[in-house]
């Protein structure tokens, strides 16, 4: 009988469901929360979810043309994300599990991009490059882990650019037909200011880029030639910190996964990269770069194939769970 898992995302601005049976994907439901004005405000994203939630999962159901009985199991993100937002989509998934008197799989959120990255791709085993809005950090398998080889100092790069085009006031909305206000703006510019490149062994630092670059905005520097450099910068150290770390670890593939994988600007730069070094370079497409369910509902069938699950009432939620603190017994499997 074949493998079916429901999968549950909430840790930030979306409520997705995703439900798969073994390698095919048979329902993907996503409801994004979008704030008027500023960005994600945790407490009203959870009512959001609080409201949709039931409904999303019944259609979830629908569109795959089956019943809650005929799920194997029913996995949920628990982190990392925001408090508020979690512990809705968990209550859901606690819930169905104890009524349905299913398995419950406990996803970790990072780990789940890069295995619905891998699923997409066809790659085996890459570094990672996992960048999105509350996370920037480069992997590699090691020893039964996800081992982190260089992240973030301070804010993500997609923290990082939706903070700078709402404070100079070009969004929200931060993505436009697929391509983020930062990129949009930066096609207008021409010439490259003098701003902060920070880069420390195989970690980077935008905070510094952040202040910097507001301040040039409000001194006069046309906005064009300042996202322009912003983004020539903030995409540059991330290039350099990927490249130092496939000569760290010498693997033959770069798997670039998270939201902010769909920029073409960054693409042009990991192709030239890893075009120099000889490596293969997969890039996970825009549906599945962004949050969604069908990528906890995968990751949570590959843990629930090696044995893992968790009872109902000990599924708690971890903000800070960090990819490195996930066991990985599927991999090359």
């Amino acid at each position: 009988m074949k493998t079916i898992v429901l999968g549950v995302e909430s840790t930030a601005h979306t409520f997705g469901v995703g439900i798969v049976k073994e390698r095919e994907i048979i329902a993907d439901t996503r409801y994004r929360y979008e704030p008027e004005k500023g960005g994600i405000h945790p407490r009203e994203a959870a009512l959001y979810f609080m409201n949709i939630g039931p409904s999303a999962i019944s259609e979830a159901l629908r569109s795959a043309g089956i019943s809650a009985r005929d799920l194997t199991g029913v996995a949920v993100a628990l982190g990392p994300g925001l408090g508020p937002c979690l512990r809705v989509g968990a209550t859901h998934a606690r819930a169905m599990a104890a009524y349905l008197n299913k398995p419950l799989i406990p996803v970790n959120h990072a780990v789940a991009h890069i295995e619905v990255g891998k699923l997409v791709t066809n790659v085996k085993d890459p570094l990672i490059v996992y960048l999105s809005g509350g996370n920037t950090l480069i992997a590699a398998f090691n020893e039964g882990r996800y081992r982190v080889f260089g992240e973030t100092l301070d804010i993500a790069l997609g923290n990082f650019m939706d903070t700078f085009v709402r404070e100079i006031g070009l969004a929200p909305p931060y993505v436009v037909n697929g391509v983020h206000q930062l990129d949009r703006c930066a096609e207008e510019g021409k010439e490259l200011i003098d701003l902060p490149y920070v880069v420390k062994g195989q970690d980077v630092s935008f905070s510094g880029l952040l202040t910097a670059a507001l301040r040039a905005v409000r001194r006069g520097v046309p906005t064009e030639n300042v996202c322009y450099s912003v983004r020539e910068i903030a995409y540059s150290a991330i290039v350099e910190v990927s490249e130092r770390a496939l000569a760290h670890t010498g693997k033959k593939e770069v798997l670039v996964v998270g939201g902010v994988a769909a920029s073409k600007y960054l693409k042009e730069k990991f192709e030239a990269m890893t075009g120099s070094r000889g490596v293969e370079l997969a890039i996970v497409p825009p549906k599945y770069a962004v949050d969604n369910g069908v990528m906890i509902a995968w990751t949570g069938l590959l843990a629930f194939k090696s044995g893992i699950t968790v009872e109902p009432e000990r599924a708690y939620v971890r903000q800070r769970w960090r990819l490195d603190d996930v066991d990985i017994p599927w991999f090359g499997q």
